[in-house]
């Protein structure tokens, strides 16, 4: 039983690594070009491994800051509409 779940773990690992290759666009493959890659992980265990390893390129695992879009501000929070706005109530605009 243990030899089935072995057989199971490694050709689903085979198949995800297949499927990476095939996924993954041609300008992050490295060394080699892509249908190289393809054939080396055809060869099963060690070809994935060697994708994995130095195929693809390399994601970080802890993501790195985020450049995020400045938060809109609000009116209070922009010192030209509280100028217009104190001259407005001055002028009677208002």
């Amino acid at each position: 039983m243990i030899y089935v779940l072995v057989t199971l773990l490694l050709v689903g690992f085979w198949v995800f690594c297949i499927l990476d290759v095939l996924r993954t666009d041609a300008s992050e493959v490295q060394h080699l070009p892509k249908g190289a890659w393809f054939a080396i992980v055809l060869v099963p265990l060690v070809g994935s491994v060697l994708w994995l390893l130095e195929g693809r390129a390399r994601r970080s695992a802890v993501p790195g800051p985020r450049v995020a879009a400045p938060a809109p501000k609000g009116p209070e929070d922009d010192p030209a509409f509280l100028r217009d706005l104190e001259r407005r109530l001055r002028d009677g605009d208002g």
